[in-house]
Formats: C-alpha cells, structure tokens, sequence
C-alpha cells in the first residue's frame, strides 16, 4: 500500500482534471471491476453546481535576473487549487496580496484552494516567502478551466444478500498522503481482501469521489437505493499515520455502523479516540445530512485537524507509514468479518421447535443440564431482533459458543 501512495502522490489531484482522472485509472489497475463514472461540468446537483475542469500546465514566480524562485513543479501544493491563470509583473506588495504561508509552521508549504471563487495564489513556507527578495517579480500560472467532466470510481462486489455496505473515501487533494491518499490505498487493500472471499453474505460497495461534491453527485444519483439498501458505512481518511484510532460519529449516532464500530473499537482497541458529530469534516457530513441521514460513521488513526502536518507539505510519505497503513486495514478487515458473522438469525417456528426428533435435545429429562439451558437460552432470544453479538452479551457466553449453535439451528432448517 505505501508503494501505492509513493506512485500517486506527485499527481496534482483537484475537484476535477488530470491528475484525479490519472489517480482514478491507477487505482483501477489494483481492483478488477472498478468503474470510472462521470458527470459534466455545469450540473445541477442539490444546491450545487460541478465546477469546470481545472488544469495546470505550468507555474512559477522569478526575479528580474531569471531565477526561478517558486517552482509548480517542485510542489503541486505551491499554487493554490483552481487559480486563474496570471502572467505579470508585481511588487512585492502587490505578490503578497497573493501569498499563503504559515507562521507557526515556516518550513510548511500550505494547502489552499478557491473552488468557487475567481482568484489566483501561490503558496509557500514562510522562509520562502522571506528570502524571496524585493521584486519585482514575474509571476506564471499556466492554467485553464474548461467545460468538462467531474470523474469519480466505483466498485460493487455482490454477496448473497441485497443489503449493503458502504466505504467511502475522497480523491481530490494534491500531495498530501495522509489526508489524501491513505484513504483510497486504504479502501483498495481492503477491496482486494473483499474480492477473495467467495461466501459474503451481505453485498459491498466503495465509492472514490472528490470530497463532498462527489458525494453530492453519488448521493443525488443513487440516494433512494442506499436508502431502500444500506445498513451500514464508512468513510475512510487519514488512515496511514501510527496514532490511535479515532471514532467520528453519524450524526444520530445510534446506526447499525455506529454500534458496530464502538463494539470493536471497545473490545480489541480501548485506546481510542472518541469525537462527537460536531468535530465532524469529511463526507459524513454529506452521508447523515438531514433528510439524508444514512447510517454512516468514520474511523481514522488521527482524525483530521488533528495532527500538525495536516494541510501542509508536510503530510508526506514520512508520516505515512506501511505499519499505520496495515493497522488500518486491519480494522476494516476485522469490521467485515464481525458484520459478516453479527447476522440477526430468527427461529422459523412458533413456539419452542421440537428438538428431540432431530436429535438436538435428549428425550430423558436430566435434572440441571446445563447445555440443554444454554441451547434454550439462545433459541429464547432468536427472535429476528438480537443479533449474535447482542445474545452473546445477554447471556454472557464467548461469541464462538453462540456462533457454533446457530450454525447447528441452521443445518437443521430451523433458522432464517
């Protein structure tokens, strides 16, 4: 996975354009059956409009000596996102009326765009911008916007069931691996774990999209489905640094994702970080929006915002690591295999099954049987509303032993 995100991160990814396109087709190489769909720019989607295609050829700033002094092409962050193209002479104070930079982190190059609003910037650490001298300066951005395309993946891999689950992860920002890239080389290594297995049972569905008006497009596109389908999703960035998990709630907090995720999260990963709904900044805003509210949720390692390198430069493949990379996977793997073995069995018969006659039961009665009132404990419950974690809990029994019961119910036509 991090040879991955070594490959793709110098692609200067946007809204729309080349490099999304380019990161879209890569990632199709490493899931058989991923779809590239697309809408057109000037689309009406909910309350908002697809942007025009942005791209950029070339961009610099440089002395009167012909010294490049800002180069677009040591830094796909060094022009922020959507500029209009320039081709000028500035002051000093003219160009800084242009210039992003962060004081409190002035080695940091900072990620800024301007998606909807005309203007044009270059961005760089402080120590650039300070030893760039007097000017003037002669200021290129080679860049166009042009009717087109907005561009986005998809994969379905189908289970035996018609219920679904969701991943979602974004593939809009330029180089920054972290809050970038993890996300869909996170997705893709579980996507290829999911195309192993032969028996799933519910059906899953993952979604790379440029973040939020990506999911605006999907969601306007297919809500009515997820709505009739979807029992349980997540959205996946920031998943390739080393610190703990993270847990971003849907905005009810009461999903089927939700109680799943804290189920996991408890057990094997007490560490973690709990946020509430209002520390909310990825797609699930745009998941569980009013009259939306599907049940999605979010797990990271640290949560966006969270973390000093976040938007800047300094988001690389330093701080994105093979070890923080598996960690995540892992969790993901582990939330499809806990959804696939968490069923909600209910028993096909009114009233007590008679399990004697399939010789489930023992027809001398035995004082104090312990297995027969675990066996009767469990049935008690199998009413198409606990599902198998909850009847472990109820009866205080190892996942396993309840698991190992089910199937013997199962075998004997007794459950659906």
């Amino acid at each position: 996975m991090h040879k991955w995100a070594s490959d793709l991160f110098p692609l200067n990814r946007s809204l729309t354009g080349r490099g999304t396109l380019e990161t879209l087709q890569y990632l199709q190489t490493l899931m058989p059956g991923f779809e590239i769909n697309s809408i057109e720019s000037g689309s009406e989607v909910f309350d908002w409009t697809i942007p025009k295609v942005w791209n950029i050829e070339k961009a610099f700033i440089k002395n009167m000596q012909g010294e490049i002094l800002i180069d677009f092409a040591n830094s796909n962050l060094h022009v922020m996102g959507y500029s209009n193209p320039v081709d000028g002479l500035f002051s000093r104070d003219e160009l800084l009326e242009h210039v992003h930079f962060l004081r409190e982190q002035p080695d940091a190059i900072p990620y800024v765009t301007s998606y909807y609003k005309e203007d044009w910037a270059f961005c760089m650490s402080l120590g650039q911008w300070e030893t760039l001298g007097n000017g003037p300066f002669y200021v290129l951005i080679d860049s166009h916007k042009d009717d087109g395309k907005l561009n986005y993946g998809e994969i379905f891999i189908p289970g035996s069931s018609k219920q679904e689950i969701l991943f979602s992860t974004y593939v809009c920002h330029p180089s920054m691996a972290n809050n970038e890239l993890s996300g869909p080389i996170v997705l893709a290594g579980l996507i290829q774990e999911l195309l192993k297995k032969s028996d799933l049972h519910y059906s899953y569905r993952a979604i790379f999209v440029p973040e939020t008006i990506g999911s605006l497009v999907y969601l306007s596109r297919h809500l009515n489905y997820l709505r009739e389908h979807l029992i349980a999703g997540w959205v996946l960035t920031c998943v390739g640094d080393e610190g703990p998990l993270s847990y971003i709630p849907s905005r009810l907090g009461d999903t089927y994702a939700d109680k799943i995720t804290l189920a996991m999260l408890n057990e094997f990963h007490p560490d973690f970080k709990a946020y509430s709904w209002f520390d909310r900044g990825s797609d699930e805003r745009q998941f569980c929006a009013p009259g939306v509210d599907l049940p999605v949720c979010s797990v990271t390692k640290t949560k966006y915002g969270e973390y000093p390198q976040y938007h800047t430069s300094l988001d690389d493949l330093d701080f994105v690591t093979p070890r923080g990379l598996g960690q995540s996977l892992d969790f993901y793997v582990s939330i499809v295999n806990l959804i696939e073995a968490n069923r909600t069995p209910k028993i096909n018969t009114l009233g007590e099954p008679q399990l004697g006659k399939r010789n489930l039961y023992p027809n001398t009665s035995i004082k104090n049987n312990q297995s027969v009132r675990q066996l009767m404990n469990i049935i008690s419950l199998l009413d198409g509303r606990h599902n198998i974690k909850e009847i472990s809990k109820l009866l205080l029994l190892p996942e396993v032993e309840v698991l190992q019961t089910i199937e013997i119910l199962h075998k004997n036509d007794l459950l659906s």
